[in-house]
């Protein structure tokens, strides 16, 4: 197991993904605890890459409910359909935000969040859980971000 993360903070978004997605794959490799691997997956990403929010909800009961997360605190249960994350949810897709405060029905955990990117994981065809990226400029992610956390949801996949 990686005691840390080793990243280049000159390389481009791009190279930061492409070392810290097989990091993250060595990391869960072995481990069966979903918690923990979540756990170190939002940690590596937010230490990684710089994010300003990073969390997972988890599918419980008809809510998403919060999971581990690095950040400030946050909102503990979202509605299928609300918000990004019950969006994302809802429709079993990737939602990429340039700006939250022009997201219809956009829930604000924290004020400080200013664009976001949420994506699914499935576990029989099923949202089981929803990765969520805050950041605290505007139109932080884009195509690069979307291909690469893609990526690592199919590692999620298959811990699931």
């Amino acid at each position: 197991m990686a005691e840390e993360l080793l990243i280049n903070n000159t390389a481009t978004k791009a190279e930061k993904y492409e070392s810290l997605l097989p990091q993250i794959e060595a990391l869960v490799t072995g481990e069966p605890d979903l918690t923990a691997n979540l756990a170190n997956i939002a940690s590596a990403l937010k230490y990684g890459m710089g994010f300003f929010w990073v969390g997972f909800y988890l599918v419980k009961e008809g809510e998403l409910v919060l999971g581990p997360f690095q950040g400030p605190i946050a909102c503990t249960r979202i509605r299928k359909g609300k918000g990004v994350c019950g969006t994302s949810w809802e429709k079993g897709e990737t939602v990429l935000v340039p700006n939250v405060d022009e997201f219809p029905g956009h829930i604000a955990c924290s004020s400080d969040s200013k664009s976001e990117i949420v994506l699914p994981a499935f576990k029989h065809n099923e949202v089981a859980l929803i990765l969520d990226v805050d950041s605290d400029q505007l139109n932080d992610f884009d195509t690069v971000d979307q291909e690469y956390l893609e990526k690592l949801m199919r590692v999620i996949d298959k811990l699931l």
